[in-house]
């Protein structure tokens, strides 16, 4: 009983560290893109004046941030998780 109480109290705080990641990794790729191509904004798919090249490169930088934040969200979670608990979520 214990665990699934654990995993609807975890619930909120997962949602939270989910909308703060995806945060954070917005800021960062715009920064990275901005190092990277010396441009502020990053191309769309949808914008007929970017190359092929630029979308996908940018696609491709977003898709890799947004991953190892949020592998490194969800890890930190399950670490936080664990020291309060005292085991390891699942």
């Amino acid at each position: 009983m214990a665990g699934k109480l654990e995993k609807v109290a975890l619930k909120p705080v997962n949602v939270v560290l989910g909308i703060a990641a995806g945060a954070i990794a917005g800021a960062l790729f715009k920064q990275v893109w901005k190092l990277a191509s010396g441009d502020d904004n990053a191309p769309d798919a949808g914008d007929e004046d970017r190359t092929w090249g630029e979308v996908l490169a940018a696609a491709a930088i977003q898709g890799a941030i947004f991953a190892v934040v949020k592998a490194a969200v969800h890890r930190g979670g399950a670490t936080g998780a664990r020291r309060v608990t005292g085991h390891w979520p699942g």
